[in-house]
This record gives C-alpha cells, sequence and structure tokens, in this order.
C-alpha cells in the first residue's frame, strides 16, 4: 500500500524526530488498543487521548500535537463537528480521520473541510502507520484505492447533491438526519435556532426534499447515516 501523496513517505529510519500522535475515539478499547498499537513504533509518541470532539479541542490546545487521529461520529460534540474549530484555532495540528464510514463517500468532503487525510477503520496497520507520517509532513492522504474509486466515479457518475453542501450545511444535515431537533442542535453548536432553521431551510431545497424523515432516508440511502 502506498499513499496517494506528493513526495515520497520517509521510513521509521528516515525520521529525525518522533511524531506525537494524538487519538479521539469514544470506545475505550479502541482508545486502548490504538495506545498499544503506537507504542510499537519508536518514530511516533503517544501525545493523549480524547472521548469527543469537545476533548479533542481542548487536548489540541493543551498538549503539543503532531497528528490527530480523529474519529467522526461519537456522542455529543463529534469529529465534524470539531473539525473546524481544531483546524481554526490550532492549524499546525495535521487531523487524520479515522473512521468507519465509506472512505469514497466521505474522505473527498471531509479533507474540503479541512482534514489531512481519511484513513477506514478496516485499514491494515501498516498503512495507518503511513498516512500517519504522510499528514506529519504537511501532504494529504488518500488511500490508492479511494483514489481509484473516485476518479472512477467522476467518469460514470454525477456529483450527489449533498457533495454541494457547505461545511455548516453538510454538519447540520447529519443531525437532523439522526433525529436532532433545531433546538437541541442550536444548543450544541452554539447557534440560534433560527440559524438553525434557516441552514435546515438550504439544506431541504439543495437536496429536493421536504421532511425530516426525507433527510434521513437519504442519509441512509447514500451511506451517510451514523
Amino acid at each position: 500500500m502506498t499513499a496517494s501523496a506528493t513526495g515520497a513517505i520517509p521510513s521509521a529510519d528516515e525520521d529525525i524526530l518522533p511524531i506525537r500522535v494524538g487519538f479521539v475515539d469514544d470506545h475505550a478499547i479502541v482508545r486502548n488498543s490504538f495506545r498499544a498499537w503506537l507504542s510499537l513504533h519508536a518514530n511516533f509518541v503517544f501525545a493523549g487521548e480524547a472521548r469527543s470532539g469537545k476533548e479533542a479541542i481542548q487536548l489540541v490546545q493543551s498538549t503539543p500535537i503532531d497528528v490527530l487521529v480523529l474519529d467522526v461520529m461519537m456522542p455529543g460534540m463529534s469529529g465534524l463537528d470539531a473539525l473546524a474549530t481544531i483546524r481554526a484555532k490550532t492549524p499546525s495540528v495535521a487531523i487524520l480521520i479515522f473512521s468507519a464510514y465509506p472512505e469514497e463517500r466521505h474522505g473527498p468532503k471531509l479533507i474540503r473541510h479541512g482534514a489531512s487525510g481519511f484513513i477506514s477503520k478496516s485499514c491494515d496497520l501498516s498503512e495507518l502507520a503511513t498516512a500517519i507520517r504522510c499528514v506529519s509532513q504537511g501532504k494529504h492522504y488518500l488511500s490508492d484505492q479511494l483514489v481509484a474509486r473516485i476518479a472512477a466515479s467522476k467518469q460514470s457518475e454525477p456529483p450527489a447533491l449533498h457533495d454541494h453542501l457547505t461545511r455548516r450545511e453538510f454538519q447540520i444535515f447529519l443531525k437532523l438526519a439522526a433525529g436532532a431537533r433545531p433546538a437541541e442542535i442550536a444548543a450544541e453548536l452554539n447557534l440560534t435556532a433560527k440559524t438553525v432553521t434557516m441552514y435546515r431551510t438550504r439544506v431541504v431545497k439543495k437536496l429536493a426534499l421536504a421532511t425530516n424523515s426525507d433527510l434521513t432516508y437519504y442519509a441512509i440511502k447514500h451511506d451517510l447515516a451514523s
């Protein structure tokens, strides 16, 4: 497996300084497994962990981190919610999305929204190490398989309607599709209910839908539901 990025990926022997890695996932067993795996690599240093998007923001602001490996879907503030804040407040941190979501559907969009790379939780551990090294150099990481799928889809399929949503619209769309009410979304994202309703209006118009049930069905149909 090779990274689809500009330039060669250095081997562990070529790394001069250890890469400080933070990890964010709401499952303790996943965090423990990642920490144990990371300890096997001499050129990686475990910098800290978090269980939610909110804790992830606190982690990168309080701890020196080179690469943050970030899950997308977590209770409370998700990784998607935290992505823009982390990118704005700590732009030097590379953010590698580590998700069970289908990479061909979510990888390109999340990179457009500020992620440094996207890797599936079903990947080989050697690929995860390659991805961490890649994004630590300021490059973007997409697997060769994902690049091939994207190229094939561009030749055979028009862009999906949700690809035209802005970052905030996509964020609110996922929450509405998961059953959250505008007041709940507003409180979580520090917005007014009126603002959330405005975004909802934009979303349903762009997706040519009408009800929240339609949003949920659309999310399930396109493998966007958590």
